[in-house]
């Protein structure tokens, strides 16, 4: 089977590359860094280049699966292209495109659909993003396509608090500072997957008949308090883990430029009905509980070095600022992020701006 993943090296793909090279499945893997194997064909590029993914898709493959996060208007303009390349094509939506409801289904409302904030649905942000993109695929002549929507997925390299990536947060507590969380959040119920039971569950739907044409919200049905979540990495890292709470998650939202994503997902209890990929993958009932799967993934990180990826200092300087504490100028890399730093750590610049 000749399979190709656009973008096949975050969270999830590196999961379902590992299980498709398993399968002696024929690969081909973006990715706009250097991979070399003897086993997985990886392509250097930008998948979002038109010129570059047209001279990937001179060849048809059984399945394209696209990790690509895309505008409107870029998707708009490649899908034929892309549907037109393939047997099944896996759009991976989120489960972020869902309305506030007690417990989620496939059919459950959709925020583009039952928001009665028309600025928010004119918008191109991620999750309306996202359900436009379902629709193009929905009102086109094709019904070679699958939608995937998957929740908070975590990794090894991808450990969430709230609506915090691991920069975030982690990257403090291993310098031994006080990371800041906001307290309504704190109380908020959640799901999260092990990147690899998601990934399996994929491998399940490729060239199945009736995920034609389909949709699959893919997560575990275990739901959780975000403060429960703090707990497990509070029970890795120890007294190392200090935690000063804020009462408005909001505020965090305008510094971080994650306003949307706090006030119409991680402000809600997000619990989901997830009978319908179970009836594909049976094994995503007994899949990893996050009790397990975080403390194993965030054991993994530590141990192969912490490596994290672009800091906030503009966060990084806002939070300090809050607990009080200081980080070493030396620390900074570039007169800009030590700009930001300073400016939001010894200025009110950002709460006049906010």
């Amino acid at each position: 089977m000749r399979i190709l993943i656009l973008g096949g090296t975050g969270a999830m793909g590196t999961y379902l590359v590992q299980i498709l090279k398993q399968k002696n499945c024929e690969l081909y893997v973006t990715s706009r860094t250097f991979h070399e194997s003897k086993e997985i064909n990886y392509i250097l590029g930008d998948a979002k280049n038109d010129v570059f993914l047209k001279s990937i898709l001179n060849i048809k493959y059984d399945a394209i699966i696209d990790f690509m996060v895309y505008s409107t208007e870029e998707f708009r303009c490649r899908y034929k292209l892309l549907l037109e390349a393939t047997k099944q094509y896996f759009y991976f939506s989120s489960a972020r495109v869902y309305a506030n409801s007690d417990l989620l289904t496939e059919d459950s409302q959709r925020l583009l659909d039952s928001s009665i904030h028309s600025q928010y649905i004119q918008s191109d942000e991620y999750a309306i993003a996202k359900a436009k993109q379902e629709d193009i695929l929905r009102n086109s002549d094709f019904k070679n396509w699958t939608i995937v929507r998957p929740y908070i997925t975590y990794s090894d390299s991808r450990l969430q608090l709230g609506f915090f990536e691991k920069e975030l947060w982690l990257y403090r507590a291993i310098k031994g500072k006080t990371i800041i969380f906001p307290s309504d959040i704190n109380e908020k119920i959640t799901t999260l997957t092990y990147g690899g039971d998601v990934a399996n569950a994929i491998v399940e739907l490729i060239g199945k008949n009736i995920a034609m044409g389909n949709t699959y919200q893919i997560m575990q049905n275990r739901a959780i308090k975000w403060g429960d979540v703090l707990k497990i990495y509070m029970s890795v890292l120890g007294d190392n883990l200090k935690v000063t709470y804020v009462n408005d998650s909001n505020a965090l939202g305008k510094v971080t430029n994650r306003k949307e994503q706090i006030k119409y997902d991680r402000l809600y209890d997000r619990k989901f009905d997830n009978s319908k990929i179970c009836s594909i993958d049976p094994l995503m009932i007994d899949a990893k509980k996050p009790e397990d799967g975080l403390k194993e993934c965030l054991l993994r990180f530590i141990n192969n070095g912490a490596k994290f990826d672009k800091i906030d200092w503009k966060f990084e300087g806002y939070a300090d600022k809050i607990t009080k504490e200081k980080t070493r100028l030396k620390e900074i890399k570039g007169v800009k992020s030590l700009l930001k730093y300073l400016i939001a750590r010894y200025t009110s610049y950002f709460e006049r701006k906010f």
